[in-house]
């Protein structure tokens, strides 16, 4: 603890029991970064830097790890893998997570330290009205972040459609407008060209003089 580590150490022993990395500058939790470390039950990364948690960060610890504390941190969302199949109690707190989809499928799947679970707040939100409020009570009254990103998806591609179909109008307009504009200036050249009564009045007048 408070090493000013930068990064999980690479060569920990692999009997670790207990490891504590608090107080550090850890910014990133790379994949298999405990995978060695099959004895491990108790993890503390708090008040870390910790941005971003690969999808396979506890690969390997999943069945051995009791404990996980990652409050006090800077992440915001993590991938769904991540937690996969983790039985610890699980500490979230005072990170600045955005409450949306991925969040409310994660949280379903931990068991979160019931100590600290009314800290894990929406700093940001799909819905800006459930910012600031703890995640745990926004979900507790029926709220579905899901919801959300359907309809969001939803908007999206009938603004998509829309886009498209309306470029497919103006290119026909376009190409109507623009042939008849063609079939106007052929129509003036054809009947610029003398009649084939004139041609023959001609030639009559020329076989005359002839």
């Amino acid at each position: 603890m408070s090493r000013n580590l930068d990064k999980i150490p690479p060569d920990l022993p692999r009997d670790t029991v207990i490891l504590l990395l608090a107080a550090n500058h850890i910014t990133h939790i790379p994949n298999h970064a405990f995978r060695e470390l099959h004895y491990l039950q108790e993890l503390d990364l708090s008040s870390n830097d910790i941005e971003t948690v690969d999808p396979g960060a506890f690969q390997g610890v999943s069945d051995s790890l009791l404990m996980l504390d990652i409050s006090n941190n800077h992440i915001q969302s993590v991938p769904k893998e991540a937690f996969a199949r983790l039985r610890a109690k699980i500490s979230l707190s005072n990170n600045p997570w955005h409450c949306e989809c991925t969040l409310q499928e994660v949280l379903r799947e931990l068991r979160l330290d019931p100590e600290t679970v009314n800290e894990v707040i929406c700093h940001t939100a799909v819905q800006e009205e459930y910012a600031g409020k703890p995640v745990i009570h926004v979900l507790d009254s029926g709220i579905n972040f899901c919801n959300f990103h359907h309809k969001t998806t939803d908007v999206a591609m009938f603004v998509t459609m829309f886009g498209w179909f309306t470029m497919v109008i103006a290119y026909v307009i376009y190409y109507v407008r623009h042939n008849q504009e063609d079939a106007r200036r052929h129509l003036e050249y054809l009947k610029s060209l003398p009649s084939n009564s004139q041609i023959s009045k001609d030639f009559d007048t020329i076989s005359t003089v002839l």
